[in-house]
């Protein structure tokens, strides 16, 4: 496909504008910065289109949490003037690159997401005997600046476009540690590149998806393998043949040096399908799907939150019920029943009429 060009008069549009701020508030109205931005919307749009035509734009500083459900993860929150452009560049942008995706992505596409990617793990663990499950060490804290940028160049021929997206690249605040060296790297190579995106960015999804785009389509179509499912940066292949599946095993270490990325060592195996494979949160089988016991344990403690929440008045319960109902929707994708009814089975909040 060639290059596209000539973007930047979308990027930089008042509708565009507007229609990103619209996106970037969805489900936030409410939030003082986003409050405080709709407040002047007008004004504020204005002010960001000028600063983007004039070349001025910048981004601004991240504030910054861990999550420690499940493992800790450091989240970078950027202000939402910040998260207005990255939707306004992404929402001209990303549909070109769709057309470049391979159908063995899932992860922040839409007509894709979580359930149709177990659905095709379901699919691989009930036609083959094998499967090869990797996983990439601290995906987003190795992504390298400058093969992200030429990736995207390959691409994209408007300058204006470019630079915008290199500014949010190169922008990102510091992420964690990854000091490793690939054949060809001196002693100071680890700590001259530019590398690591913010958990957190809508633009850091997009670009994650793009980084690895390479790879499905060296696996598809120089491996040649016949099933195979992505989700950010776990994946998996499967097949009959455990043999070939560990000779590929090694040729995508070696695809991934070349960009800059490493396989975690304990989690990068062949396994029976017949034993189940760990994907995404679940156990999956050839005849049943199960939640991994960590998910378990996690929603065990959310529901005595919401119990908390809901007694001590900080929620309603209509908020109980859309919380618990979504989860139920989560968990019924799998062979759940019993789980299901033993946790709710207990599960009883009192002390207070509905709101």
């Amino acid at each position: 496909m060639k290059r596209v060009g000539n973007l930047w008069p979308d990027v930089i549009s008042l509708s565009n504008l507007f229609a990103a701020a619209k996106a970037a508030a969805a489900g936030k109205r409410f939030r003082q910065d986003v409050a405080g931005f709709r407040l002047n919307l007008e004004n504020e749009i204005l002010q960001l289109q000028r600063e983007l035509v004039e070349g001025r734009y910048m981004p601004g500083p991240y504030r910054t949490f861990t999550v420690t459900e499940g493992k800790a993860r450091l989240i970078s929150a950027a202000p939402f003037r910040d998260r207005v452009v990255h939707h306004a560049l992404t929402r001209v942008i990303e549909p070109i690159f769709e057309r470049r995706f391979s159908d063995d992505s899932f992860a922040c596409r839409k007509g894709f997401g979580t359930h149709k990617a177990i659905e095709r793990a379901r699919k691989g663990c009930r036609k083959y005997r094998y499967a090869l499950k990797y996983d990439v060490a601290k995906y987003f804290a190795s992504i390298d600046h400058e093969i992200l940028k030429a990736q995207l160049a390959r691409v994209i021929k408007c300058r204006q476009t470019l630079d915008l997206a290199g500014r949010i690249i190169d922008g990102s605040n510091r992420q964690e540690d990854v000091a490793c060296y690939f054949p060809g790297d001196d002693l100071f190579a680890p700590f001259e590149f530019r590398r690591g995106l913010p958990l957190g960015n809508q633009t850091s999804q997009f670009f994650a998806n793009v980084y690895l785009n390479p790879l499905d389509h060296f696996v598809r179509r120089i491996l040649k393998t016949d099933l195979y499912v992505r989700y950010v940066d776990d994946f998996v292949l499967f097949s009959d043949d455990k043999g070939q599946l560990n000779e590929k095993r090694e040729r995508i270490a070696e695809f991934l040096c070349g960009l800059r990325l490493r396989i975690h060592p304990g989690k990068s195996r062949v396994y029976r399908t017949s034993d189940g494979i760990t994907f995404l949160g679940w156990r999956i089988f050839p005849e049943r799907t199960r939640l991994v016991r960590e998910n378990v344990v996690r929603f065990r403690r959310r529901l005595e939150t919401i119990r908390e929440s809901y007694n001590e008045g900080r929620i309603g319960l209509a908020e109980v019920r859309q919380r618990i109902r979504a989860w139920i929707a989560h968990a019924a994708f799998g062979n759940t029943w019993k789980l299901r009814q033993q946790i709710f089975d207990g599960f009883v909040i009192t002390g207070r009429s509905a709101v």
